[in-house]
């Protein structure tokens, strides 16, 4: 390693892998295209190595730019809670804050979020409830929760916040065979709101499918698929080690898109500590994608 990283810098990297080339960097930044390129021409000093391959395509990055990108989105979030924690005028928020997540959400991106908010606000002592989105919503409808991140209906319309559309990825174990006719699945139990949107494709597509396999568990889901038991569809984040993605060539329609959300209790507009919550969750998808 060189230099150490530039905060100006990562952003200038991290602005061109977004938008897909230095010149549309330049405008999201407001800066020119030379003065990108200058800053990640800098950073790639700092780092020792490319970062990233420029083309008439655009850019696409080097293996060691896919690592360092993470960091950067991490950084960068990081940097901006930083500064907006300290230009607070009021108390330090202290005190109790309530999150519920679904499971499939808990085990992505989400737990070092949730430790970039810890390090921020370190006098909120933060608990995280995880479950199915009923069990949630039991919680929510007696006031326990503060915010949800997950299922849009746990709280209500109401309270959402942000809401965004996430592809599911189907999967399957190496050397299983995803043309079976009828194809088995594996898939959540009941109720799952993401369920019967992968059923109702398959369907569509004219797939034959029964259920070899249903679970409340992610991790038993996972275990399944990895197993060989079926064909699964997860988030992509969430899929096994060594699991195979599976498309068109193994006729399969695209995986349905599924509906996440933030969600709010109502008397949480003038909370800090929530505020920046939501901000560093909703980043943590955006870095994820």
């Amino acid at each position: 390693m060189g230099n150490d990283f530039q905060i100006s810098d990562l952003r200038a990297f991290a602005a061109a892998v977004r938008a897909g080339s230095l010149t549309k960097a330049a405008v999201a930044l407001e800066s020119s295209q030379p003065a990108i390129s200058q800053r990640i021409q800098r950073l790639e000093r700092a780092a020792g190595t490319h970062l990233m391959i420029r083309d008439t395509r655009g850019v696409r990055l080097t293996e060691t730019g896919e690592s360092l990108l993470a960091y950067a989105e991490r950084i960068l979030a990081l940097h901006e809670e930083a500064r907006a924690s300290i230009g607070h005028r009021g108390a330090i928020p202290t005190g109790r804050r309530t999150i519920g997540l679904l499971e499939d959400l808990a085990i992505t991106t989400l737990p070092t979020a949730l430790a970039d908010f810890a390090v921020l606000y370190p006098r909120i002592d933060l608990e995280v409830l995880i479950g199915p989105a009923r069990e949630l919503r039991r919680h929510a409808e007696r006031g326990g929760l503060d915010l949800v991140f997950g299922d849009p209906s746990v709280m209500g319309e109401a309270a959402l916040r942000w809401h965004r559309r996430v592809p599911l990825t189907w999967t399957c174990a190496p050397g299983f065979d995803p043309r079976a006719d009828p194809l088995p699945l594996v898939l959540f139990s009941q109720p799952c709101q993401w369920r019967q949107p992968a059923l109702d494709t398959l369907s569509r597509h004219g797939r034959r499918w029964r259920i070899a396999f249903q679970s409340t568990s992610l991790p038993a889901v996972q275990a399944a698929i990895s197993a060989g038991i079926g064909v699964g569809a997860l988030l992509a984040e969430n899929l096994p080690a060594g699991a195979v993605r599976l498309g068109a060539q193994h006729n399969l329609p695209h995986a349905p898109a599924v509906d996440i959300a933030i969600s709010r209790r109502a008397d949480t507009d003038t909370d800090d500590a929530l505020v920046a919550l939501e901000r560093i969750l909703r980043r943590a998808v955006a870095a994820a994608e």
